[in-house]
């Protein structure tokens, strides 16, 4: 039976019967492998779901788990709005917000006209040389060792490496970043997400400042430098939003999709061998993982009533859109649950609509690079046995460490 308090956060429009405890809400962590049980029992449910105090501050939401559906709302910006989709802003009591993800078209379009060059496949191409480089400095580290933990030594360091040659940071801030990026996107409390956000934004503040007096050929000056259209300066709260953003959207989403790549890859060895033997198998494989092991999730919220699957969406409500959801899909891949390296799978995992990831061409790279040098450096290896791997189910499902070992 439902707690006086659990009804109260319910709006009085949302059915009864598709209100739903599952575990999404802020805080939840479990020691299962989530994608294995947790992921697809929702899916034998209701195809939109109700979740009381989803998120931090007791905020319910409304979960399609559909593909076809997210899309739908991706693409909607008649009746849902990317705006106040993010608590950020509101831990430092400022006026800034996410750019461009919490923006709407028109200016949307703008924003992304800035940056869609900064991150386009010609470009990102030139940082190959230095991504490779860094992977192969950790495998050559990592190779006489015998075993990893792959979340903190790797996974969580090596995307740092690489936003911190984007942003013109010194390399030896890579450890107050992934500490930042862990507590910002995973804290266990909110006084500690609070706290962790704001020093972010103040150090953020500090580098935009010293780039309109020392430019440099990196993203915060041209932040700093931009024009929208060709025409107005970005406000300064519009270029502390695009670097806050750079920031949690290069970090934590590529690392986590390296981890339950070589999570995968430690449990099926069948499919190691084969992407050792066929290493140029990697893209395609890299394609369904991040289909079957789709980690993030989004907000919109509704400011036109609209009907999703006949319930009725009223403005104010939130809507989750999960990816991991999207990923698993019965209706919308043959044997979801099931790992096909060469699916090719039209996944949305980067996003769809006019909020594609922006920088997904530089995130394939990152992964595609590291899977290949961490298989052409490191001998077979697999799961350490009798390890719990707990993980979190609130934002992006990420584990809190994978420790591989060989040589066995």
């Amino acid at each position: 039976m439902m707690t006086n308090t659990y009804a109260s956060s319910i709006p009085s429009h949302v059915p009864s019967n598709l209100v739903k405890r599952v575990p999404f809400s802020f805080g939840k962590w479990t020691n299962e492998v989530p994608f294995d049980r947790i992921f697809p029992e929702i899916h034998q449910g209701p195809e939109l779901i109700y979740v009381p105090e989803f998120a931090a501050g007791g905020i319910g939401a409304w979960i399609p788990r559909r593909l076809e559906d997210m899309r739908s709302v991706y693409q909607d910006t008649a009746h849902f709005t990317n705006e106040g989709t993010t608590p950020f802003p509101i831990f430092t009591n400022g006026t800034w917000r996410v750019l461009p993800l919490e923006s709407d078209p028109p200016l949307h379009s703008a924003y992304r006209s800035f940056l869609n060059p900064l991150f386009s496949p010609k470009l990102t191409k030139t940082m190959d040389s230095k991504i490779r480089r860094y992977a192969r400095e950790y495998v050559a580290r990592f190779n006489p060792l015998g075993s990893i933990n792959f979340v903190e030594e790797f996974a969580l360091e090596f995307p740092v490496k690489i936003f911190l040659e984007l942003m013109g940071l010194p390399q030896d801030e890579s450890k107050k970043f992934v500490d930042w990026t862990s507590l910002v996107l995973h804290s266990p409390s909110v006084e500690l997400l609070i706290s962790s956000t704001n020093d972010v934004i103040d150090y953020l503040r500090d580098q935009i400042e010293d780039r309109r007096k020392n430019p440099k050929d990196d993203l915060v000056t041209k932040c700093v430098q931009a024009r929208l259209d060709g025409k107005r300066p970005m406000t300064d709260d519009e270029v502390l939003g695009f670097c806050f953003n750079l920031f949690v959207g290069g970090l934590d989403t590529v690392g986590t999709n390296m981890v339950w790549q070589i999570f995968h890859l430690a449990r099926h060895i069948d499919h190691q061998r084969q992407l050792r033997a066929q290493p140029d198998l990697i893209p395609d494989a890299i394609e369904e993982f991040m289909r079957a092991y789709a980690s993030v999730m989004t907000f919109r919220v509704c400011v036109k009533e609209v009907t999703i699957r006949g319930v009725q969406i009223m403005p104010g409500d939130k809507v989750v859109l999960s990816t991991t959801l999207a990923g698993r899909d019965p209706k919308a891949f043959d044997r979801p649950n099931e790992i096909i390296l060469d699916r090719k799978p039209r996944h949305i995992s980067f996003g769809f609509g006019p909020h594609f990831c922006v920088g997904m061409h530089l995130a394939r790279r990152e992964m595609r690079i590291a899977l290949e040098e961490f298989l052409a450096g490191i001998p077979e290896f697999r799961l350490k046995s009798n390890v719990v791997m707990n993980t979190s189910l609130h934002g992006i499902v990420q584990p809190d460490q994978l420790i591989l070992e060989w040589n066995f």
